[in-house]
């Protein structure tokens, strides 16, 4: 389907200034803003649109409370667009959004397509001085930074009533990949090959519970996974957990706690994979999410753990 990933989310929320202050200590740009609805976008375009949970507009939420109600993927042209709209013309969900074709998937989330508002960023990250490649860095000190500057929405992460038929529906009419799988408890999906390891995780809990887990943000390195982590500390921000290292993914990882629901999460270094990358299973325990992690996060002024209670 020529896929490019997540476009635009669109947050239902119950206090637009509280979540407005997160957006701009998260590194994203204020597109525009009134006493109803906030668009912020990342560094390619990506878009965050936060609304307040009394607007009319918004789909049905998928649980109570501040959640993603939409989801909005982007496909690279016309075509795909019309194969995206005939994959899903005769579900009983379609719908049309300014044009362009949306359904509801097996766990009540409403998505569209759109060909992508992306665009190429010219960043780069800070090279590393491996064993191999001791002077990749040459003459050159490494960047510290004050804050993080998110590239792109890259992945978000779901709680699903029905694994099975979720990854059926995601794969089987969109096309996405399974990248890794925890049997019976979670999927992670790619959108496109070559690609990211998941721009899409879903996870099936004993409870059936469904809900948003979080929204992963790109940047574009471990150091500035640590710097914009410690912004958000400063700001007054929770951390969860972070900074740590995922072995499915092999991604570093750093999750603040979102008053526009969820967790957000920045990530960088994540497995890039081809069509002769393959998938494999691994059992579902505190090992295969962390490598290693800082529960609680790092505190800004002391730069040591934050202690938690």
């Amino acid at each position: 389907m020529n896929f490019t990933g997540i476009d635009k989310i669109v947050h239902g929320v119950e206090d637009l200034d509280e979540c407005m202050r997160f957006y701009d200590d998260w590194g994203l740009e204020k597109i525009s803003f009134d006493e109803k609805s906030a668009l912020y976008k990342t560094m390619d375009g990506s878009e965050v649109l936060l609304c307040h949970n009394s607007d009319l507009g918004l789909p049905t939420a998928i649980e109570k409370g501040p959640t993603i109600r939409h989801v909005v993927w982007g496909v690279e042209n016309e075509t795909s667009l019309i194969k995206i709209r005939n994959k899903i013309l005769k579900s009983e969900t379609y719908f049309e959004m300014n044009g362009d074709p949306g359904c509801t998937d097996p766990n009540g989330l409403t998505i569209s397509f759109r060909v992508t508002q992306r665009h190429t960023v010219n960043v780069m990250g800070v090279s590393m001085n491996t064993w191999d490649k001791p002077d990749a860095r040459r003459d050159l000190r490494s960047k510290v930074y004050d804050k993080a500057e998110p590239i792109k929405i890259g992945h978000v992460v779901f709680f699903v009533a029905d694994l099975y038929a979720t990854e059926k529906f995601y794969t089987d009419t969109l096309g996405f990949s399974v990248s890794d799988r925890y049997p019976g408890a979670g999927s992670f999906l790619r959108c496109s090959t070559p690609g990211g390891h998941h721009s899409l995780f879903i996870l099936e809990t004993p409870d059936k519970k469904v809900g948003l887990n979080h929204v992963a943000y790109t940047v574009r390195d471990i150091h500035e996974v640590f710097g914009g982590g410690l912004q958000v500390d400063k700001c007054g921000w929770k951390t969860q957990i972070g900074p740590g290292r995922h072995p499915v993914s092999s991604a570093y990882f750093w999750y603040v706690e979102n008053p526009a629901g969820g967790l957000a999460e920045y990530f960088t270094d994540e497995d890039y994979c081809t069509e002769k990358w393959e998938a494999r299973d691994f059992q579902r325990s505190n090992e295969a999410f962390t490598e290693w992690a800082v529960e609680g996060g790092i505190d800004f002024n002391t730069r040591r753990q934050r202690l938690t209670k």
